[in-house]
């Protein structure tokens, strides 16, 4: 098998999950801790729905939604079982988009988040061209079905390993690894000469 080329995608920042105590006074019902707890995980919550549902109101919505069930169902979590807490709530940001895809039948995402490049140096030429290729990609990544899209923005964007990509999806690890697999060699078709520039 050959390497995966290493695509120019932004990825999410990683964030150190939540302290133990602050879970600890969201499950004892404490309001502040709550509120950290949504502050801490808001942006990727955001991110990961805007990326696959498109930027909107719907996006707003879904991700109050999110939060609104991890906090009831978080008795439920196990803060020492396999799952970390932003892949449990990836996870039920997943689900919601699906539901919400199935009822809006959108695809879109947003472009603005795509690329990865240091702009402080670029001529206005590149910065053009960087927002060409920014574009090209969003549109790339749209026209794949949602479970592709959805492996290839887990895994490049939020840096999921596959362990952790099966269990958002809820697929084995063999499926999880087909269709991040058949999302790429969409993208390389699609993309053509442009996804010589990603490597």
């Amino acid at each position: 098998m050959t390497a995966q080329p290493a695509l120019a995608i932004e990825p999410a920042r990683a964030r150190p999950e939540l302290e133990g105590r602050i879970l600890e006074q969201c499950l004892a019902g404490n309001s502040v801790a709550m509120q950290a707890f949504v502050r801490h995980y808001q942006r990727m919550v955001f991110a990961f729905l805007a990326r696959l549902l498109g930027p909107g109101a719907a996006v707003e919505d879904l991700a109050q939604e999110v939060f609104a069930r991890a906090l009831r169902a978080l008795p439920r979590f196990d803060s020492n079982g396999r799952a970390r807490l932003s892949t449990w709530l990836l996870t039920i940001a997943s689900r919601l988009a699906i539901d919400e895809q199935r009822r809006a039948r959108r695809a879109s995402v947003n472009d603005s988040t795509v690329c990865d490049v240091d702009s402080a140096h670029e001529s206005p030429e590149q910065t053009q061209h960087r927002r060409e290729l920014a574009q090209a990609i969003a549109r790339a990544v749209a026209a794949l079905s949602h479970d592709q899209r959805e492996s290839f923005v887990l895994a490049e964007i939020h840096g999921l390993t596959m362990d952790e990509l099966a269990s958002v999806t809820r697929v084995p690890v063999g499926t999880a690894k087909a269709r991040l697999s058949r999302a790429r060699e969409q993208l390389r078709e699609i993309l053509g000469p442009l996804w010589e520039e990603l490597q």
